[in-house]
């Protein structure tokens, strides 16, 4: 693993993993049980958690898919599992920001709006293609993760 490339991308993906797993899998379920946090006020931590969460993960996929291109040009190459887990991830969180997020808004404008009484009450299919798309990217991160950390 002499390649700058490829260092480049190993660190991109572990950070990136580590953020994912941190706040969408630690501190977010838990931020709901901490003392005097109601569910507006969760609402508005988490929209800006995930907001600044999205950003830095952009950041991140640029960094690793400009080491990936790196990597392959030079001698050291780039394992296609890393390659295909970098791509995955990166298409997670493309679709996050652009169809999940949106509609995940509108719903938390439904329920801190107090739109009907029903909203606080049903369950937002958006928030489980998020979650769904959080266990896809965290598993993407993963195999790219290891196929650079074993390609040599």
């Amino acid at each position: 693993m002499s390649s700058f490339g490829v260092g480049l991308t190993v660190a991109a993906v572990l950070v990136w993993l580590g953020m994912v797993l941190a706040i969408s899998f630690i501190e977010a379920p838990l931020k709901f049980t901490a003392p005097g946090v109601t569910l507006a006020i969760g609402l508005g931590i988490g929209r800006k958690v995930f907001r600044a969460l999205n950003s830095v993960e952009c950041l991140l996929a640029v960094i690793a898919i400009v080491g990936a291109f790196l990597a392959v040009r030079s001698d050291s190459g780039l394992p296609t599992a890393a390659g295909v887990g970098v791509i995955a991830a990166t298409g997670c969180l493309l679709v996050q920001i652009v169809a999940v997020r949106p509609a995940l808004t509108r719903r938390s404008n439904e329920v801190l709006a107090g739109d009907g009484t029903t909203a606080e009450d049903r369950r937002s299919s958006a928030h489980l293609y998020y979650v769904g798309l959080e266990v896809a990217k965290v598993i993407a991160l993963v195999i790219a993760a290891a196929a650079l950390l074993l390609h040599g």
